[in-house]
């Protein structure tokens, strides 16, 4: 079975190479895997969402996990062992991704390690032929997506982004929803996230790397800095060298949803406010409170966000509302509900009242990726496309956040009209020896 899916693999690598991918029937892939035999992952990155991801993953039939990733040992030893415990077979370890990505047994690649690591290794699984799971956002740049998309497309690789809220049934019926038409002409699009139990970020002093972790390599392609425990493990997403704050957080799974439920792609111009209002001296980089409005053509997009607070729209934390002319379509994780207009005390549409979640989103979201691999006529439900468009446009709200104006976005071109110093922030300057991948 391996010498089978390795010579079929080899294959793919090649015609990419020559520019025939295209040419490579479906039917020669789906016989990688049949529908009994185990699907083999390694997981890069385990301390928070790899982990989670990897307990899907396992949850699924014909599963296995044959080797960990992760720069801190105290981590990769803890997540050997959980997994052993789930599977009955102890995975191999690594430190260095690299040397996990030459293990032949591998079918597809977890991807979990911070924004700033994903597109090197989602490039050099690639390269490999290995299918790959990857956490949101897809990258921390918007030519990293670029890079990205054009990788999974160049060497076939069957991708799904960790934006599992497209494999959730009343997500998916919400959007159902807005596309009849019944909310009628949608005006504007609110997406918030108020997320009261993220509390400050207290200063510390920089300080020795712990024991067992190679921080150099943590640190990878992002700038040379003294080791902080602020700036490591979940908190690192509150710095910009590594990630966008809560925009990308959870913009990505929020704003995702505004742009399916408007069939909508990149925004003709995008402007943002915000800064750190709540917690001004604590440690964190990003801003705590932000707001960002899209314009496209016959509505807006509104994204704002609160870190500390409760305070979200509809009596909701977090959420998406598409605001019609007849009623108002508010959707959250716990469910979804419509909002009729009144007009001379009368309901322009019938109400509709909560339609609970089932709670099952990220396990359907796993389900549909390994779906895809075994089968790929089928299209995964969070393509590179998708994840790849909802990621930049989370990143234009962030760069107008950093440049304080209104900016112009040429969509088809991947870049600000006329502004230099916005395109400025386009592109990642990677710390040597690591490079940004040429695709």
């Amino acid at each position: 079975m391996a010498d089978r899916r390795n010579f079929i693999k080899q294959t793919a690598i090649l015609a990419a190479g020559t520019g025939l991918t295209a040419g490579i029937p479906h039917k020669v892939y789906s016989g990688i895997l049949g529908a009994n035999e185990k699907l083999k992952c390694g997981l890069i990155g385990a301390k928070g969402m790899g982990m989670s991801n990897l307990r899907a993953f396992l949850g699924q039939p014909n599963t296995e996990c044959v080797a960990i990733c992760d720069v801190d040992q105290n981590v990769l030893n803890e997540r050997i062992a959980d997994t052993e415990k789930l599977q009955g077979r102890k995975p191999a370890g690594y430190t260095d991704f690299r040397k996990m990505l030459e293990n032949k047994d591998i079918d597809v690649v977890i991807i979990g390690t911070p924004d700033h690591w994903h597109c090197i290794p989602f490039v050099n699984a690639a390269q490999l032929g290995k299918d790959i799971y990857c956490e949101k956002p897809l990258a921390n740049s918007i030519e990293e997506c670029n890079i990205m998309e054009r990788a999974a497309k160049r060497y076939n690789v069957v991708t799904q982004v960790g934006q599992w809220q497209r494999s959730d049934p009343h997500w998916m019926d919400a959007v159902k929803f807005v596309h009849s038409g019944q909310l009628g002409k949608v005006r504007t699009v609110r997406t918030w996230s108020y997320q009261g139990w993220m509390s400050s970020v207290p200063v510390k002093p920089d300080g020795p790397v712990p024991a067992g972790v190679d921080y150099d390599f943590w640190l990878g392609p992002a700038p040379k800095r003294p080791f902080n425990p602020n700036r490591f493990h979940f908190t690192f997403r509150w710095y910009w060298d590594y990630a966008g704050g809560m925009m990308t957080d959870w913009g990505v799974h929020i704003i995702d949803y505004a742009l399916f439920g408007m069939n909508a792609k990149g925004p003709k111009s995008v402007m943002s406010m915000g800064g750190k209002f709540a917690y001004p001296e604590d440690a964190c980089e990003t801003p705590d409170t932000q707001q960002a409005l899209y314009e496209f053509d016959g509505y807006t997009v509104l994204w704002d966000h609160g870190i500390g607070i409760d305070g979200g729209h509809f009596g909701r934390t977090h959420g998406v509302a598409f605001v019609g002319n007849l009623g108002t379509l508010v959707v959250d994780r716990g469910g979804w509900e419509v909002i009729p207009e009144f007009k001379n005390r009368k309901p322009e549409m019938e109400r509709v009242e909560l339609q609970k979640s089932t709670g099952k989103g990220l396990e359907l979201h796993m389900e549909n990726f390994i779906a895809c691999v075994k089968d790929r006529s089928l299209t995964p439900n969070a393509s590179i496309a998708i994840g790849a468009n909802t990621a930049k446009v989370c990143h234009l709200g962030n760069i107008a956040f950093k440049t304080g104006r209104r900016l112009y976005w040429d969509n088809d071109k991947s870049s600000f009209i006329d502004d230099k110093e916005a395109n400025a922030y386009l592109t990642p300057v990677y710390r040597k020896p690591w490079e940004l991948p040429k695709v």
